[in-house]
């Protein structure tokens, strides 16, 4: 008996020398718990802006049209209206001489892939090969490549916007207003959607490519200038970009951290909408 109670004291003790002599375990830090924040994730996607201003940036998708382009290309010139087109690469390939005119007028032109499929139902190198022949395209028609994307009906990847924006240096544009032009419901009700949904900051989604669209614009765009907008390209709208003004917090003297903009939106479902 005296020998087991020997043996048990010797125990105690060295469980109790590793558990104090030795010191606390030194815990496994997380970016939060050290107090060092993760890496901020990158903004590359947009689908509208915070701005100071009243500024907006028009899209206009699936184009160039050999009839249609050239038709809202002459109205903006009179209104002196610089506007963002996301284009096709076949019809680019087709047009190019549309596209060099839109550049050359101060229009931007953004990469909307060659044939309009569907990139979250793709394989890679079939995106891939999809932006590559469209950005060459653009080139050839205007002198140099762009630096904005599209996916055709909105539908992305979150893994496809990185290595999209990693490998061709795009930024991905969605938007925050659209009209539904491709339903064709006539001039009046593009005009009207677009007025009633169109905030400072947005990106206005509509196609150059449907007669309704165009006949529609004259009267859009100019109500939204009655209303004090000021229309810009996508990528001035994006270096217009403010920090989203900061909340009170919940705890006295604080602040809330800043929202990070844009925030980034659900991509439009491609069979539900098939905008863009």
């Amino acid at each position: 008996m005296f020998f087991l109670r020997l043996r048990f004291l010797c125990v105690a003790v060295l469980v109790a020398t590793r558990t104090f002599g030795a010191g606390p375990e030194t815990p496994l830090q997380t970016p939060e718990k050290s107090g060092h924040k993760a890496p901020a994730e990158q903004n590359i996607t947009f689908n509208s802006v915070h701005a100071d201003g009243p500024c907006i940036a028009m899209t206009f998708d699936d184009g160039p049209s050999a009839t249609l382009t050239p038709k809202l290309l002459d109205l903006l010139a009179t209104r002196h209206i610089k506007v963002t087109f996301f284009v096709i690469g076949e019809n680019v390939a087709e047009h190019p001489e549309i596209v060099a005119r839109a550049a050359r007028e101060g229009h931007e032109i953004g990469n909307h892939s060659w044939s309009h499929p569907n990139f979250g139902k793709m394989s890679d190198d079939n995106v891939r090969s999809q932006l590559r022949r469209t950005d060459d395209a653009i080139r050839s028609a205007m002198g140099n490549r762009p630096t904005l994307m599209r996916p055709p009906y909105g539908s992305i990847t979150a893994r496809e916007k990185h290595w999209i924006h990693d490998e061709f240096g795009y930024r991905i544009i969605l938007w925050d207003v659209d009209p539904y032009d491709w339903k064709r419901p006539g001039p009046a009700v593009v005009r009207n959607r677009i007025l009633k949904e169109t905030q400072p900051g947005s990106i206005v989604l509509s196609h150059d490519i449907h007669p309704g669209t165009i006949e529609a614009m004259p009267s859009t765009l100019d109500a939204l200038e009655a209303k004090g907008f000021k229309f810009v390209t996508v990528s001035e709208l994006i270096r217009m970009a403010r920090p989203q003004p900061s909340h009170p917090s919940p705890q006295p003297g604080g602040n809330a951290p800043t929202k990070a903009t844009p925030s980034p939106p659900p991509a439009p479902s491609p069979v539900s909408s098939p905008s863009g």
